[in-house]
């Protein structure tokens, strides 16, 4: 009886570990053009489900709240930008003197030079009981600034250029983070419609 309480709470890890574990028996069912279609579920109807219940669960007050929170979102955007693809770089140095393969340590510094993803750093500070609403502060206006500083940090650090389809992220971006979000106030506005959906 213990274990399955603790299963309920749980709930969200025990989904992940089931989900990967999925993945690794039938990978097929997750590829691009698979069943799951995940260059349409996951970049598009996923993220934009979670900003919209995000949008219906939080009140305007608490997400206006917490734009004035300029020091945090400051430390945030700080250490996931600057201080975490330095720290990478630093790591990385030590590995190079290794026998790892050279393209492995450029995909790690690569991915430590993206910004906070804008869907799951919502969800696991929702599932932890965090701030949520700085949480969806940060993963969008991180999305946005990705957009021009992750090809910086990647010339600076690898000393390769890229070029970004500044206006397809972009609009990507705004469709499924805040477009969703603000339906969601709206319907929160809304009286007697606070319901939502996890």
């Amino acid at each position: 009886m213990r274990l399955l309480e603790r299963v309920r709470k749980e709930w969200f890890m025990v989904g992940i570990v089931l989900v990967i574990a999925g993945a690794k028996l039938e990978p097929s069912v997750g590829v691009n053009g698979g069943p799951l279609m995940p260059e349409i579920t996951v970049s598009y109807i996923a993220v934009a489900t979670i900003f919209f219940n995000s949008g219906l669960s939080l009140r305007t007050e608490e997400l206006t709240s917490a734009l004035v929170h300029i020091k945090l979102h400051l430390f945030i955007q700080i250490f996931t930008l600057a201080f975490f693809p330095a720290a990478i770089w630093l790591f990385l140095q030590l590995l190079s003197i290794t026998p790892i393969n050279e393209w492995l340590l450029k995909g790690l510094q690569t991915v430590g030079c993206m910004p906070p993803p804008v869907s799951s750093a919502v969800i696991l500070t929702k599932a932890v009981g965090g701030n949520e609403a700085a949480a969806i502060f940060n993963s969008a206006f991180g999305s946005f600034l990705g957009i021009v500083v992750t090809p910086l940090l990647l010339l600076l650090f690898l000393g390769s250029s890229s070029s970004v389809p500044f206006t397809s992220i972009f609009s990507q971006l705004f469709m499924t983070v805040v477009v969703p979000l603000i339906i969601g106030q709206k319907h929160f506005a809304t009286p007697g419609s606070t319901a939502h959906f996890f």
